[in-house]
């Protein structure tokens, strides 16, 4: 399935490429640094980095922004808020909250990429006020209540 959704490039984001798919089969695409001088983020710091990009999803959609997992696994650099939701009526720019994880600096230079976006449908629910709930196996067992 394929569609289509409108980017507005900012200042400050051009030159760098658009958002793509790096393989064929990849769920995700890059999203870009779209920094001018190269931002350091020492261990256990974060830093809030723009893409340079503003997106027209279509209704229905939604878009989220998840971590890279060779950062992840190479240097311990993940994003905040993940999965980041960007709505269908949302027209600011795309930004990412990178954080450092790891026991070293990490420097993000002007386009490296530095997270990834997957576009999902969206399901909204419709409430429906009840006195009771159905039974299941599992009833109000809460977290780690299997072991």
């Amino acid at each position: 399935m394929e569609i289509e959704v409108q980017v507005k490039v900012l200042d400050h984001g051009q030159g760098l490429d658009l958002p793509e798919y790096m393989t064929e089969g990849a769920s995700g695409v890059d999203l870009r640094a779209a920094i001018i001088e190269p931002v350091t983020i020492k261990p256990k710091g974060m830093a809030l980095i723009p893409t340079g990009i503003a997106l027209a999803i279509p209704p229905g959609y939604e878009a989220q922004v998840r971590p890279r997992s060779g950062l992840a696994s190479k240097f311990g650099i993940t994003i905040l808020n993940s999965p980041g939701t960007i709505d269908a009526d949302y027209r600011g720019e795309v930004k990412v909250i990178v954080i450092n994880l790891g026991d070293n600096d990490y420097i993000v230079k002007r386009g490296d990429r530095i997270a990834q976006m997957v576009f999902c449908p969206v399901a909204r629910a419709r409430f429906r006020l009840t006195e009771d709930l159905d039974e299941t196996g599992r009833g109000r067992g809460g977290f780690g209540h299997t072991g």
